[in-house]
């Protein structure tokens, strides 16, 4: 194992490669900035662009994308009051009051500090776990990865939010377009017609691309704007922002273990983490007076919670093949694209490239946070660039990766058909995450059922490992059901404050901006 940790570091010190990373910190850092959009769109815009990319690279741009948004979405979050994705909600919370108060550096200083030792602390927890995990991963058989599959669909009802049922028609509607094609373990088409462009079935790319993408432009250019009329003054204070993480070092040190313990259990988004931490600090704190008028702890625990998540959904995506949340299911599309199939086999076969995964995820948070804080003043003047040059851009990479497939023209027509079946899913608040899950697993559950069934015939549910991981599914779906519930103790928490943090059109801005991203993500 530190053969393969010393070897992993070399690998991604290659020019190239850790170019790639900061490519894909910097892209993290652009659509943090920008609300509503989030990592998941951010990694399905780079999708297109891995053919033919080194696994290394492209796994480092992926990696460095989603480890830099929960730093970089801080932006919106405490100079405007507007959640920059669903993990900054709760730093609104005392974030904005500081800024109002001339207090905004201070404010970043301790989100940005908080976030990196949250994310290297999240990679430290990962790093642990993978000698012990990997024995036990190595017994498994078609039969257990055939239920670890199954576990994966069964988190549907908690990517779904407060609606489950519709989570479960959108996993199944996944799973029904994922079987389009060629079948896996027969020589048959289903659902083709005898049109040559179904023959190969839906490309990933172009259905992460129409479900997320396409609907975030439409409503940027529908919103009109620019994301602020007006921003607070940075102000000084930076030192002192990074002097209260220090101060409050076991404060971080706890929730960004909270962070990894949740974000591991699949299905947990970064949203339920934020108000859960958030709910948290302020239960164990001793004076909670100015909890939502600008109090810097609950700026800090949120932060580094949300950053140390990472390390947490990381775990069961690489070892078990399961997404640990939406982000992590494109991700999961992204190492099959590649070739690589998570689970036993690159705990097996490719040990190299799960370290490099963590040195990725480590570097591109201390990056993102060195970023953030050298061009905090430039960053924040791209807050006021209106959403007219921003969306036509954004559009045409969209297009011109969803070309990039086959470069027929029924990729532009799947890609506008899935764009509005996104769009139309937003309208109707029906999560589409769970759609793009049941789409990427829909081939690996036909596999293991088939190879389950021809290696061991029905036996194989009798398997104790496939009994246990049964029962998890039970426990996991069950507990992260409790677990949303105990998010509205966390909510409870904002009426420590009556008064409204945010005024105006810009309170109005939050609650519809925390809607939307919640939808997202």
């Amino acid at each position: 194992m530190w053969d393969a940790l010393i070897s992993s570091f070399f690998i991604i010190s290659d020019p190239f490669r850790m170019g790639m990373l900061m490519l894909g910190v910097s892209i993290g850092i652009i659509v943090g900035i920008l609300p509503g959009l989030g990592g998941l769109m951010g990694m399905a815009l780079v999708l297109p662009f891995l053919f033919g990319m080194d696994a290394y690279a492209g796994v480092a741009m992926l990696i460095g994308i989603a480890a830099a948004v929960p730093s970089s979405d801080t932006f919106p979050s405490v100079l405007m009051g507007i959640p920059g994705s669903s993990g900054s909600q709760a730093t609104v919370m005392d974030g904005y009051p500081m800024a109002r108060k001339g207090q905004a550096a201070r404010a970043l200083g301790a989100a940005f500090s908080a976030s990196m030792i949250g994310g290297v602390l999240g990679a430290l927890a990962l790093t642990a776990l993978v000698p012990f995990a990997r024995p036990v991963v190595l017994m498994f058989g078609a039969p257990e990865l055939l239920m670890l599959t199954i576990l994966g669909l069964s988190m549907v009802g908690v990517l779904s939010g407060n609606r489950p049922l519709l989570g479960i028609i959108a996993a199944c509607v996944g799973l029904t377009l994922g079987m389009v094609g060629g079948a896996p373990a027969a020589p048959e088409y289903r659902w083709a017609y005898g049109n040559v462009y179904l023959f190969d079935g839906f490309s990933l790319v172009i259905v992460a691309l129409g479900l997320f993408a396409i609907p975030e432009i439409v409503d940027l250019l529908a919103r009109g704007g620019s994301i602020a009329q007006r921003g607070a003054v940075l102000g000084s204070g930076w030192l002192d922002g990074v002097r209260d993480t220090l101060r409050h070092k076991w404060l971080v040190v706890r929730h960004s273990l909270i962070g990894v313990a949740v974000g591991a259990i699949p299905g947990m988004g970064s949203s339920i983490i934020d108000w859960l931490n958030y709910g948290y600090v302020v239960t164990r704190a001793k004076d909670k007076s100015q909890f939502g008028k600008g109090d810097v702890r609950g700026v800090i625990a949120p932060e580094a919670a949300n950053n140390a998540r990472e390390g947490g959904v990381l775990m069961p995506t690489l070892l078990f093949g399961v997404p640990g949340s939406s982000s992590m299911a494109l991700f999961l599309g992204a190492l099959l694209i590649f070739g690589i199939q998570p689970g036993p086999a690159l705990l097996r076969d490719d040990l190299d490239l799960v370290f490099v995964i963590i040195w990725s995820l480590a570097l591109a948070n201390v990056f993102g946070t060195l970023i953030c804080l050298a061009l905090s003043r430039p960053i924040s003047r791209l807050t006021f660039v209106p959403f007219r040059y921003i969306a036509p851009v954004v559009l045409c990479i969209v297009i011109l990766g969803a070309w990039q497939e086959t470069r027929h023209v029924g990729d532009l027509i799947t890609l506008t058909a899935f764009g509005l079946l996104g769009w139309t899913m937003k309208r109707i608040v029906m999560p589409r995450p769970p759609l793009l899950v049941g789409f990427i697993l829909s081939v690996l559950v036909e596999r293991y059922l088939w190879m389950s069934y021809n290696l061991y015939d029905w036996d194989w549910i009798t398997r104790p490992l496939v009994l246990a991981i049964a029962m998890l599914c039970v426990v996991l779906v069950v507990g992260g059901t409790m677990m949303k519930q105990r998010v509205q103790v966390a909510e409870s928490a904002k009426e420590v404050n009556p008064a409204p943090v945010v005024a105006g059109t810009q309170r109005a801005q939050v609650g519809e901006t925390a809607k939307e991203v919640d939808r997202v993500s």
